[in-house]
């Protein structure tokens, strides 16, 4: 460890430069190594007389965001220099992980910190293990964004990320003898070296209030609660060029004269910091529990708050080139695109401010709208598809509910003028649903789709059921509006940084690096997956792979895993339809029959890591049963001596994108099994398939696609198909179904005590029944298991195969080109935003 001296009065690192100059844009190891020193000593965060790794990894960074800042000041010169049509992206959720990898990754600088750390007797990867994550995120949805954020970048479009910069996160999530337990994330218990406060940069965001009619008719949102928008910054930068793009994160704040001095110096503490208290709450948590109405108003508040915020400033950075007044190129200049619909206030609040504020009338100022806005929907799960009590919308947003009842009614007046033969299906179509006058409703996704020039799916089996059944009424009516953008993922993170061995390789046999931002070039591989030589290098990668995988695992668990058995993974958030309880069931059945062999019918079974990980949401009652059953098997199945050999059961803690990295490189199968029709795309398959993890799943989602690009003889397909779905429940509502005794014994299994006292039968009984809330198996865990378990033996049979399932490894990555973000965003700025690449020169 380096260790800091005196020496004439400043602080000199073993091995470092003494002097600690800066040099912002350093390349080389000795100039990274000054610049790193400059950081330590001149813009400190920790007790000088020590350098430990902590403090190592916030001066490298420091020293990194310098790099970044002046590749950052360029972006932004050109971008106000040459005015183009610029994106902005909504977004509740963001997974960017860790920073610094990516940053010198894309910078080209990987090897310099290397060489700068080693000289203060550090490694790099030891460094990089001290950053956490930023806790912006869940799931898929904030992982897609991060993806989308950096082919943005490496693109050169010139795009924003806008975002919430949630102090606590979702939750850290810790495994106990009860299951998963939720405390709150840490990542800005310090602080983050990435981020750029910008103090010029605020706005105000109202909340409650009423509305006044002024003489001539105009309106105005006034009183209320009037909080404060606070920018920070997040550089991305693009891989192999010097255009760096902003994720602008918002804050909540109240001014110091919200603070009453009067109350507090009354003894009235918390009376006295009221609104304080009420701005710290909305970035606090995302996704806060929405039982209570309070829980419902702080959702609300929270995608208010971000669409409010983010509409100013892009209206305010449109302003700054125009001659005041000048609105009609303003969708020509300005993009917005909502991921998903919490951020669909984005569009009354639009109009609210070219009305209210800038003084245009409802006709312009919705062509305006009409053409600024796009949205993908990224679900057809009826609980996902947002709807908001009227009464709450209209106590907290007063002028915005206006603005919805107009164009709701203004929708139903086009409906009723020109397209007579859709009347009797408005009800279905309408924004204001007032069918249950107890609970009237706005239905955000109806408002999204009548409001927007574009609405897309993000995979071709989802954007097909959203035209054929979610939206078919308003294809009618609009045809041309919505597309298919199959969802896609950075291959910098999530093969080239996070894979190094498996990299090198695939540079090697194609002789060119080009694939990182052409991956279409892994179909080279193709022509090499029968050579010994290929074959014998990439399971050596993956071996090495698997050995960093084992030793995380029993860093995480405790437990110790064999890396020559098949790692079999399904990382995700838990939820009944992904189906990590048919997982779960399946192990339970082959520990069953693990159990019923003797030794010598043991050793000529497949040895098998099955591995789950993933969140389940603090209320969500069966998601986290679900993990407890799985811990409570695993402990059972990995203490029992006699077959532990052949299958151990392991839960990862607190999933999140630092772990994937380790994960999905070592992975060798991957579960992707979720009730067909359900998924709407997945990304984790294509990481996993990119990788050159083989794929059991359904015809789900991007699922559909990945079998068509990698030969449907290297996917391991089983269950029923989305078009069968319906009938299969109808026909369980009317007592049709049948179950198979294999899944009756796994069930049995688990009743008997098998797995310890706890009472599964609220879990269990959700597959059992004909019809009735929470039961009648709805998500056909029994009707798929059969197929399941049959393609699962498949697998073992495929892997006893060495050459055999080598190839199709090889061959699993050779087809993965298809799934790069880059294709997918240059499909998203060429057929929907129509923004061109800006780069810096």
């Amino acid at each position: 460890m380096a260790k800091p001296e005196e020496s004439n009065g400043q602080l000199k690192f073993v091995g470092g430069d003494t002097k600690g100059e800066a040099v912002p844009c350093a390349r080389e190891g000795s100039e990274i190594a000054s610049n790193i020193v400059y950081h330590a000593q001149y813009t400190p965060h920790f007790y000088p007389l020590r350098f430990d790794l902590e403090h190592a990894f916030y001066a490298a960074a420091q020293s990194v965001r310098d790099y970044l800042v002046q590749r950052w000041n360029s972006t932004y010169l050109k971008f106000h220099k040459d005015d183009p049509k610029q994106t902005y992206y909504l977004s509740m959720e963001y997974l960017q992980g860790r920073a610094l990898t990516n940053a010198i990754g894309n910078l080209g600088i990987t090897d310099g910190y290397a060489e700068a750390l080693k000289s203060f007797g550090h490694e790099l990867e030891d460094i990089v293990e001290q950053e956490k994550d930023a806790a912006l995120g869940n799931g898929g949805l904030g992982r897609l964004a991060s993806c989308f954020l950096d082919s943005m970048a490496t693109l050169n479009l010139p795009a924003w990320g806008y975002g919430l910069r949630y102090r606590y996160g979702l939750f850290k999530q810790r495994i106990t003898a009860e299951g998963q337990e939720e405390v709150a994330e840490d990542w800005l218990e310090k602080f983050s070296p990435w981020e750029i406060v910008r103090h010029d940069i605020v706005y105000p965001v109202r909340f409650f209030g009423h509305v006044e009619i002024n003489p001539d008719g105009s309106r105005k949102w006034m009183g209320g609660e009037l909080l404060t928008a606070l920018a920070y910054d997040v550089p991305i930068p693009g891989f192999n060029t010097k255009n760096t793009n902003s994720l602008r994160l918002w804050e909540a704040k109240a001014s110091a004269e919200d603070f009453n001095l009067f109350l507090f110096n009354d003894g009235k503490y918390e009376d006295a910091a009221y609104f304080h208290s009420r701005a710290q709450q909305i970035c606090a948590v995302l996704y806060p529990g929405d039982s209570t109405e309070n829980g419902k108003i702080l959702r609300l508040k929270q995608q208010f708050f971000l669409c409010s915020a983010s509409l100013q400033d892009i209206i305010y950075r449109f302003k700054e080139r125009r001659v005041a007044g000048n609105w009609s190129d303003f969708s020509s200049k300005v993009a917005v695109q909502l991921n998903d619909t919490h951020p669909t206030l984005a569009i009354p609040e639009l109009m609210r401010l070219l009305m209210d504020n800038e003084g245009l009338d409802w006709d312009n100022a919705w062509d305006l709208t009409t053409k600024t806005f796009a949205y993908t929907n990224h679900t057809v799960l009826p609980e996902a598809l947002e709807k908001w009590s009227q009464d709450i919308m209209r106590k907290l947003l007063p002028r915005h509910f206006e603005i919805i009842e107009e164009i709701d009614k203004r929708f139903k007046e086009m409906i009723h003028t020109t397209r007579k033969d859709m009347a009797e299906k408005l009800s279905g179509m309408q924004i204001l649903d007032n069918s249950n006058p107890q609970k009237p409703v706005v239905r955000m996704a109806n408002l999204c789709v009548v409001s927007s020039h574009t609405v897309n799916g993000v995979a071709q089996l989802h954007s097909d059921i959203l035209k054929s059944e979610l939206f078919a009424d308003y294809v009618s009516i609009w045809p041309t509006k919505f597309q298919n953008k199959t969802n896609g993922i950075t291959p910098r993170r999530w093969l080239l940084f996070c894979n190094p061995e498996l990299s090198q390789i695939i540079t090697k046999w194609l002789k060119t690096d080009e694939w990182i931002t052409n991956l279409d070039l892994l179909t080279g591989l193709r022509e090499f997956a029968d050579n010994e030589d290929l074959q014998e290098e990439w399971a050596k990668a993956k071996l090495a792979s698997k050995k960093r995988l084992v030793q995380y695992v029993y860093n995480a668990t405790g437990v110790s895993i064999d890396p020559d058995s098949l790692f079999d993974i399904q990382v995700k958030r838990i939820h009944e339809y992904k189906r990590q309880l048919l997982n779960i069931l399946g192990a339970v059945y082959r520990y069953k029959k693990l159990k019923e062999m003797s030794e010598t019918e043991r050793q000529s079974v497949t040895p098998r890591t099955v591995m789950f990980g993933g969140k389940a949401f603090a209320t969500y009652t069966n998601a986290k049963l679900i993990v407890k059953l799985v811990n409570d098997v695993g402990s059972v199945v990995n203490n029992d001596p006699e077959t532990n050999k052949y299958l151990k059961v392991v839960f990862i803690p607190n999933y999140n994108v630092s772990v994937a990295e380790v994960l999905i490189p070592g992975s060798e199968l991957s579960q992707h099994i979720s009730t067909a029709g359900m998924e709407a795309s997945g990304t984790s398959n294509m990481k996993f398939a990119l990788n050159g993890c083989l794929i059991i799943g359904t015809l789900d989602g991007a699922n559909v696609e990945i079998r068509e690009e990698i030969g449907e003889e290297n996917f391991f397909l089983f269950g029923a198909k989305a078009d069968e779905v319906p009938r299969l429940r109808k026909e369980r509502e009317m007592g049709m179904f049948k179950p198979d005794p294999r899944f009756e014994e796994a069930i049995e299994y688990i009743k008997v005590g098998t797995f310890g006292s706890y009472n599964y039968s609220d879990l269990l009984s959700s597959l059992e029944g004909d019809s009735g809330y929470g039961r009648g198996d709805y998500f056909l865990v029994g009707y798929d298991f059969p197929g399941y378990l049959d393609a699962q033996s498949r697998v073992d049979e495929a892997y006893k195969d060495r050459k055999r399932w080598l190839k199709m490894s090889i061959l699993s990555t050779a087809g993965s080109g298809k799934f790069s973000s880059d294709r997918t965003i240059a499909q998203y700025a060429k057929e929907i935003w129509g923004i061109q690449e800006c780069r810096v020169p």
